[in-house]
């Protein structure tokens, strides 16, 4: 029987409660021949597990100093070979009423069970077996394999509130008993290290890599120190510094709680340098471990690879470093022979990506094209086979994984991959490798306790907050139980009848939106003043069995996931049938008394009000009624329609009229990809559509009033004065409170109009024959009022500013002195060398700004060459390394955004092997501009976010909210851009709506008052120039513990106006409306001074 099949057996006999059935005499016998059928080693084995004699089954050579031949051997070879025989002894000491046997059988198979993405029906198993017999030690791996499970399939909420239990409880798992301290240590360390991962995959470098250094400390500090920990710790420390800031790195090297020289030498060494150092001490401290060493020296290739392009690198020695970085590819890529089975999902993601990067790197040391070219194509056919593996309903995934490794075999061959001599059999590294010499350190138990003593109130909150302990009757040992994160007790808010009455006539956001979160049953819920709201049948969001949902099939209809709002407003928490219960439970009793949890995954939105503004078409008409804007309940991006839910397609390409240079230190923004109630114009002589007029000045706006009761600001002819999706902003090191600069805006000649679709390629790219690429129209000042009457300066001049340069820049530091490819978006050998160096945005909008190319994805479920992006706020720079993408299918939703919608991709250099992805691109094509601003729009809410939350946790605060991390993916044919997608983890969970980026803000939800604190905040850490609005994502039913955000708006006098971002309007909405002249009483305890009801210039 295959494994998934005797899983299943083992399920259905689980799901048995023992009172209802009794235990023949066969049954007895069948378990007895069962358990003495094991061989020696594993009786051995499982006789230690039942003795709780180690928290985690530990490798031979894990603790050794002296490996012999015997030792080097890894338990999941055994464990493989006798799987069959392992599970049939589970089935029968289930029906035999032993627990005791089926939890140390479970914990055995555990990890080589997660390896062939198979842990979901074994979690399943543990629960129930916990559930009828509470009184049975769960293993510690199995606690902190539910948090890993949950970290994969982006319930990051859970996975939290496992690790901090087991980090502020020292280790405490309820009736387990540890024989020594040590143990409590070890688990302590390994959930530090967890949870560093959570961190990473949050894009928290700086945090992330504290966190897997304290785990380091806590392996080294060990009686034996852990090798297999210290391996892993050093491979996460080597990816998480390929992606921090050289600010970061210079923060976390002189920390002085961390000793950086004792471990990995230099600390003047290079960033990349340290993390390929990092990187190559791992393989060798796990050399014996064929999946950690492939895992390993493909981090410490890719560190290599980066640096061969980094500013610092000599150009003499370039094709050295190039050199090392392929000799680690061909290291990983020959931990497996030809024909030999992979069976592990994160086995076959890595081996392609380091097959696709040796040919990244055989490119760049000039290998022949054709060659590069054919080894590519390779990779792009092994990843299209590996997204279809990923998919829960693949039936076929040995036939797969058979595919993709001959696809991996030939691009070895292709690129002449030679085995490296090696003396020792039992290693999977060359004798090169074990030359390094070893660094001695001086870790301690005494430096691990005062390195978790940093984050002893940040665990001791979230425990507080989740209440994930309960005290098991009649015994005084804390125990486990279910994580009760309800996400969706929480009540609707208050909006206005007439409003939501006539909502149902717009066309709702759901793929990319933050919508909020109503009730199933609309009738029976306490929503106060809303009697119509639109509804949706509940779904279900399945998950791989690695925790991770599938980026294919079923789970395509993602109802309870990203961007879509469950919306059960009842206090029934979620995911929890007896299937899909989270918890491990102390008493059986205890259980009965649950009620049983629903998946209630709907989706449901509050819709677009109906304006009665009727739709004008005269010029004169047009220059008042027809310029008014709704502020709508639609989120973000998705909704540039006109108020008889036509859209409004050419105010949006109109933008690219503006072309704008400044010398602040703020980024550049855009329009709103995701302005949640956002501005909608009408008409189609918008003035977004207007060229900037010389001598113009803003007339001042008056309220309105709608017939619905719904509110309505009327603009006159020349109202706003928008800017460019591509406004060229100076991404310097953010400083607090800059100045306000001088800006400048240029005026384009005409409109972008979409054209004829071009074919052919993944994306569509739409050039306008009408659009001309000189700009028309000199600069003029550009003078506004504010609502006092009083001059602005959000947009002012004093002539051309000079252009700042960022020293961390390629571009700015080295200006191409070669003439332009004949197709803009070409890129040169130049291009390449500024984007694998770093360049900053100004620069990189500046070179991919466009009047006349629109991009929109046409094909799916293809793979492509990319270039992945990533922005940090802290340098103004984008980073970019060479990786292969799978566009996927169509999230399928109830409910379909109006701007965006929401792809299932994979890519090899996503943070998260394990975990899904989602790719977001415009309904309708849309300039390049649009999707680089909205990444750094949402990385510098981040960066806000985080200087927050010291505020917090510096207050013993008992809540934290996080920004998800977004990236860009350029899509290539050969060396040309043909295509752009945002990326984002994928996050599961009931989506909430807290604020809008106007006035709108939902006090149901307890989270909403940290979100205006934290909107106070920002406006006062920004110099009183930007406030971080729209905030939407999910939450805990009490606000407290853990908040992820995702889409935000900013309003910024920093930048140019947009539709999104209404300058000193919105900051002004925001001090007098949406947080209102009194502070709530989480300013008041961040002890934030007022905030200013009038402004005046």
């Amino acid at each position: 029987m295959e494994v998934g099949d005797l899983l299943e057996d083992c399920l259905s006999a689980a799901k048995e409660h023992p009172k209802s059935v009794e235990v023949s005499d066969s049954v007895k016998l069948k378990y007895k021949r069962c358990r003495e059928s094991l061989c020696e080693e594993l009786a051995s084995l499982l006789e230690e597990a039942e003795q709780m004699k180690w928290p985690f089954v530990p490798e031979r050579w894990q603790y050794k100093q002296s490996i012999s031949p015997t030792d080097k051997t890894n338990l999941n070879d055994l464990i493989g070979k006798n799987v069959q025989q392992l599970l049939d002894l589970l089935k029968s000491s289930i029906m035999a009423q032993e627990p005791q046997t089926s939890l140390a059988v479970i914990f055995l198979v555990d990890r080589f069970l997660y390896w062939i993405d198979e842990s979901t029906r074994l979690l399943k198993i543990t629960k129930l077996l916990n559930r009828h017999y509470p009184e049975q030690p769960i293993a510690p791996q199995l606690i902190i394999r539910q948090a890993r499970v949950y970290l994969n399939s982006g319930k990051l909420q859970k996975t939290e509130s496992i690790l901090s239990s087991l980090i502020y409880k020292n280790g405490t798992t309820g009736c387990w008993v540890y024989h020594c301290d040590s143990d409590k240590v070890l688990v302590q360390a390994v959930s530090v290290q967890v949870r560093g991962m959570v961190l990473q995959k949050l894009g928290l470098w700086l945090q992330a890599a504290e966190l897997i250094w304290a785990s380091l400390v806590g392996y080294y500090s060990l009686p034996q120190p852990d090798k297999k920990g210290i391996g892993t710790s050093l491979g996460l420390l080597a990816n998480i510094l390929v992606s921090m800031s050289d600010e970061d790195f210079h923060a976390f090297k002189t920390n002085p709680d961390i000793d950086f020289p004792s471990l990995l030498g230099n600390a003047g060494s290079h960033r990349l340098l340290s993390a390929a150092q990092a990187a190559k001490m791992a393989v060798v401290y796990s050399q014996y471990a064929s999946l950690y060493v492939l895992t390993n020296v493909t981090a410490q290739g890719t560190c290599l690879l980066s640096y061969s392009f980094s500013l610092t690198c000599p150009p003499s020695q370039r094709t050295t470093f190039l050199q090392k970085a392929r000799e680690a590819f061909a290291i990983g890529l020959l931990t497996k022979a030809e024909g030999e089975p992979v069976t592990s999902q994160q086995e076959l993601h890595t081996f392609l990506k380091a097959a696709y990067s040796m040919t990244v790197t055989d490119k760049w040391l000039d290998a022949p094209k054709d060659v590069v070219e054919e080894a590519a194509q390779a990779c792009q056919q092994a990843l299209g086979y590996f997204y279809k593996y990923c998919d829960s309903s693949t039936q076929d995934k040995d036939g797969l994984s058979v595919r993709i490794m001959q696809e991996v075999a030939k691009v070895k061959q292709l690129l002449g991959v030679e085995p490296f001599p090696n003396s020792d059999k039992g290693s999977f590294i060359p004798d090169s490798y074990r030359n390094d010499k070893d660094y001695t350190v001086n870790f301690t138990l005494e430096g691990f306790s005062k390195m978790l003593e940093r984050y002893q109130k940040f665990h001791a909150s979230l425990c507080e907050a989740t209440k994930s302990f309960k005290k098991t009757e009649g015994n005084d040992a804390n125990v486990l139980t279910a994580l009760n994160l309800s996400m969706s007790t929480v009540k609707s808010p208050a909006f206005d009848k007439e409003s939501l009455s006539e909502a149902v006539k717009q066309i709702p956001r759901s793929s990319d939106s933050s919508i909020m979160s109503l009730s199933q049953n609309v009738a029976s819920a306490p929503i106060q003043e809303s009697t119509d709201l639109l509804r949706s049948p509940c779904q279900k969001s399945s998950t791989r069995s690695s925790g991770s949902p599938e980026p294919s099939g079923g789970a395509h209809s993602s109802g309870s996931g990203h961007r879509t709002g469950s919306s059960d407003q009842s206090n029934v928490p979620t995911n929890s049938d007896d299937d899909n219960d989270d918890s491990f439970s102390c008493s059986a009793d205890e259980n009965k008394k649950q009620k049983p949890e629903s998946h209630t995954s709907g989706i449901a939105s509050y819709l677009v009000p109906k304006s009665t503004i009727p739709k004008t078409t005269s010029h004169s008409q047009q220059s008042e009624e027809s310029q008014a804007k709704i502020e709508t309940y639609v989120s973000g991006l998705d909704s540039m329609t006109d108020v008889n839910g036509e859209e409004n397609e050419g105010s949006l390409h109109s933008l690219s009229q503006l072309e704008l240079k400044e010398t602040s230190s703020s980024f550049g923004e855009s329009f709103s990809s995701q302005s949640s109630w956002g501005i909608i114009s009408t008409g189609q002589n918008s003035p977004l559509r207007e060229k900037v007029q010389p001598g113009y000045v803003s007339k001042p706006r008056t309220l309105s009033s709608g017939s619905d009761g719904s509110f309505v600001i009327v603009e006159t002819q020349n109202s706003e004065s928008s800017s460019s999706p591509a406004s060229i902003a100076d991404h310097k090191p953010l400083e607090r409170h800059d100045v306000h600069s001088n800006m400048k805006l240029e005026a384009n000649s005409r409109p972008v109009k979409p054209a004829s679709v071009v074919q052919g390629n993944p994306s569509q790219r739409v050039p306008d024959p009408n659009a001309t690429t000189e700009s028309s129209g000199s600069s003029d000042d550009m003078v506004e009022l504010n609502e006092n009457g009083h001059q602005s300066n959000e947009v002012t001049s004093a002539g051309k500013a000079p252009q700042n340069k960022n020293t961390l820049c390629y571009s700015c530091l080295y200006p191409s002195t070669t003439a332009a490819p004949d197709r803009q978006f070409e890129l040169s050998q130049h291009d390449y060398q500024a984007l694998l160096a770093g360049i900053c945005h100004e620069c990189l909008q500046r070179r991919l700004y466009s009047k006349t190319e629109l991009f929109q994805l046409q094909q799916f479920q293809t793979a492509h060459n990319a270039l992945h992006l990533k922005f940090s706020k802290a340098t103004g720079l984008w980073m970019a390394r060479e990786t292969c993408v799978y566009i996927g299918r169509l999230m399928e939703m109830k409910l379909k955004g109006n701007q965006r919608r929401a792809i299932w991709v994979q890519f090899l250099h996503q943070e998260e092997r394990l975990s899904s992805y989602v790719g977001k691109d415009y309904l309708e094509p849309r300039e390049i501009q649009y999707h680089l601003n909205d990444v750094a729009r949402q990385m510098t809410a981040q960066y806000y976010v985080t200087e927050f939350n010291k505020s917090l946790y510096d207050k013993e605060v008992l809540a934290q909210i996080f920004y998800i991390p977004s990236d860009a993916l350029l899509i290539l044919n050969g060396g040309e851009i043909v295509g752009c997608i945002t990326v984002e983890p994928y996050m599961l969970g009931d989506f909430m709506k807290f604020t809008n980026n106007t006035k709108k803000k939902n006090m149901s939800l307890e989270a909403t008052k940290y979100g205006l604190a934290f909107g106070h905040f920002t406006y006062l850490f920004s110099g009183r120039q930007e406030v971080v609005v729209d905030l939407q994502g999910w939450t805990t039913s009490s606000g407290k513990g853990l908040t992820y955000l995702t889409d935000p708006q900013i309003h910024s006098t920093r930048t140019p106006r947009e539709p999104s971002n209404f300058g000193e309007r919105g900051l002004a909405i925001f001090r007098k409306e949406q947080h209102g002249p009194t502070c709530n009483e989480i300013c008041n305890l961040l002890r934030l001074p007022p905030l200013p009801q009038q402004f005046h210039v």
